[in-house]
């Protein structure tokens, strides 16, 4: 595998979470690329006050908030695949709420090939994201703001959604079951999601398949709620039969492509 820059410094996120520390003799043998090369991505991030550098490596920052990187370096691969197949259900011209979660985020990136969108935002870090993208209306909501997640929350939050009709919602959750549906690990999020989905003329899930019956205390909405779910691979036994009783449609990386081999044979 070829690394572009910003996998590179994903992966270095990844193994610098998982162990405490990384080397650079060992990130330039896992990722096939000179001891220069990392040297200077470790440089880039520790100037950006994501790591600090110790001999021979780089380790975790010490005495610093990494909750939102932490989250968005987990199965980092998987929310990749996930954001590719979520954002080919997206159209030119289309109207989208996007939540704080780091799956959607990957999918920001990934819309530069999209025209005339508009995107209904409460994370600054989307945002900005996004504002990379020239052909792309960002509203941001406005409300309480919690640095750990770099999004806004609240009753401010709340009355903004109140006001916006006639978007596609893609949201996350920390957990979803057959019988409670979809759960955020806070109460805030939860209630913003819940009005964002109401309010939504779509609602499309996006997760990873570890959430598929990892309990989570706040409940979203039901499954009466989704259209469709979009996750890295096919889920447990019993969840398709469940997804198809419930007539939510499923995106996975084997069906989009057995979809493909058929649309092409």
């Amino acid at each position: 595998m070829v690394y572009s820059g910003k996998q590179r410094k994903d992966y270095i996120l990844e193994q610098i979470y998982r162990n405490g520390h990384v080397l650079v003799k060992d990130l330039a043998v896992e990722m096939s690329i000179s001891e220069a090369t990392v040297r200077r991505d470790l440089k880039t991030m520790a100037d950006a006050q994501e790591l600090e550098l110790i001999y021979g490596g780089a380790t975790l920052k010490r005495h610093a908030d990494f909750s939102f990187r932490s989250k968005n370096i987990r199965n980092v691969e998987a929310k990749r695949r996930i954001g590719e197949l979520a954002v080919n259900l997206i159209q030119d011209g289309d109207q989208i709420f996007l939540d704080s979660g780091t799956t959607t985020f990957q999918m920001a990136g990934l819309l530069k090939g999209k025209r005339s969108l508009s995107v209904i935002a409460n994370s600054i870090r989307l945002a900005e994201e996004l504002s990379a993208i020239p052909d792309v209306n960002i509203i941001m909501l406005g409300g309480q703001y919690r640095v750990d997640r770099m999004d806004t929350i609240g009753p401010l939050a709340m009355e903004a959604m109140e006001q916006l009709r006639g978007y596609r919602a893609f949201i996350g959750a920390d957990g979803v079951g057959m019988d409670f549906g979809l759960a955020a690990s806070d109460i805030e999020s939860s209630h913003l999601y819940r009005l964002a989905v109401r309010n939504a003329r779509e609602t499309i899930l996006v997760l990873d398949h570890t959430k598929f019956e990892s309990p989570s205390l706040y409940k979203i909405v039901g499954w009466d709620s989704i259209s469709t779910v979009v996750t890295d691979q096919i889920p447990p036994p019993g969840w398709q039969d469940f997804l198809r009783a419930n007539k939510v449609s499923l995106v996975t990386p084997e069906i989009s492509s057995q979809q493909s081999e058929n649309s092409s044979s």
